[in-house]
């Protein structure tokens, strides 16, 4: 479940996360983390970050969801970690998703801009549906269809904004929810092998404490590679 090491420099380290691992801890629990992980490897790291209440995020300046797989920054120090943090604020990270859907989703491209708020019937959702509850926030999805198949679409998503379960609620909102998403789409038996959500962080671009750009790529998991290798898709 360790994280595989994609790019490193003096102040920041780019990993693909395995699905299955969380970021950092909750707070309640004791389980594997990213965060741990990278407070083992570079203990010299361990004040960098900002904390969550009691809990320690060290290295820690973006997340993914657990059951997400793929690309994630860390910082190694605080200048690195002040340098992605300000991009992060200034949208000027670009994210690549690759997600398989269910359903055929209509157009070949497009966007999603509808605000994200919390869902008024479980305190785990967020929801961009109407009912939602709370501060509604502005987000924003670009996506194109990659390929099709018989109940699924293959996609490319690029969030512009960085909501909690954005993707997941985005297309939930078309009622194309992510394939095995058990927290949106838990009525839907899984398709094409996948026993966690068919999400993949591909890649990310940032620029680095000396102002060099980076592009960074996630290859995809057996789950991912299975699929579309089943699926005959040439990505």
């Amino acid at each position: 479940m360790a994280p595989e090491i994609l790019y490193e420099d003096d102040d920041i380290l780019a990993v693909n996360k395995p699905a299955g691992l969380v970021v950092h801890s909750d707070g309640r629990t004791k389980e594997p983390s990213v965060s741990s992980w990278f407070v083992e490897k570079y203990p010299e790291s361990k004040d960098v970050g900002e904390p969550l209440g009691n809990i320690e995020r060290s290295g820690v300046v973006h997340r993914i969801d657990r059951e997400t797989s793929g690309v994630l920054l860390l910082a190694k120090t605080k200048e690195g970690h002040a340098c992605l943090k300000e991009q992060f604020q200034n949208h000027e990270i670009d994210k690549i998703y690759h997600a398989f859907l269910y359903g055929n989703l209509k157009e070949d491209h497009g966007s999603i801009n509808l605000p994200i708020g919390k869902s008024n019937s479980d305190f785990r959702k967020r929801s961009a549906e109407r009912g939602a509850k709370g501060d509604k926030k502005e987000a924003l999805t670009y996506y194109r269809v990659l390929a099709r198949g018989d109940g699924w679409t293959f996609i490319e998503a690029k969030p512009k904004t960085g909501r909690t379960h954005q993707i997941r609620v985005h297309f939930k909102a078309l009622h194309h929810p992510v394939v095995s998403d058990k927290l949106y789409a838990s009525k839907k038996e899984s398709l094409l092998g996948f026993d966690r959500l068919a999400l993949h962080a591909k890649e990310i671009t940032f620029t680095d404490t000396k102002g060099q750009k980076h592009i960074v790529v996630a290859p995809y998991p057996k789950d991912f590679e299975q699929a579309l290798t089943n699926t005959k898709i040439g990505v």
